[in-house]
C-alpha cells in the first residue's frame, strides 16, 4: 500500500540516526524481519519481490515504528 512506512532509529555512537523504509508505489508494502541479530526492513511488491532492503544490527536498533497507511470507514467518506 502506498504510504505504509517504517521508522528505524539505531544508536549511532554518541547521537542517535532515524532512518526511513517507504512503498514508494502504489500496490507495494513494507515488511520488517528479526533474525540472527540483524533486523531486516524490506519494500516488497504484490508479487513478493523485494524491491529494496534496509539491514541493522539489532543490538544497535532502539526503536522500529511501523504506520501503516491509514484507512477510510464508510462513515468517514464524503457523499
Amino acid at each position: 500500500m502506498k504510504g505504509d512506512r517504517v521508522e528505524i532509529v539505531v544508536d549511532a555512537g554518541d547521537t542517535t540516526r532515524t532512518y526511513e523504509v517507504v512503498a514508494s508505489r502504489a500496490g507495494r508494502r513494507v515488511e520488517t524481519n528479526v533474525r540472527r541479530g540483524v533486523v531486516e526492513v524490506s519494500e516488497v511488491t504484490r508479487n513478493g519481490t523485494i524491491v529494496r532492503t534496509a539491514r541493522f544490527m539489532a543490538t544497535r536498533v532502539l526503536a522500529l515504528v511501523e504506520q501503516p497507511v491509514p484507512r477510510e470507514d464508510a462513515a468517514e467518506r464524503p457523499k
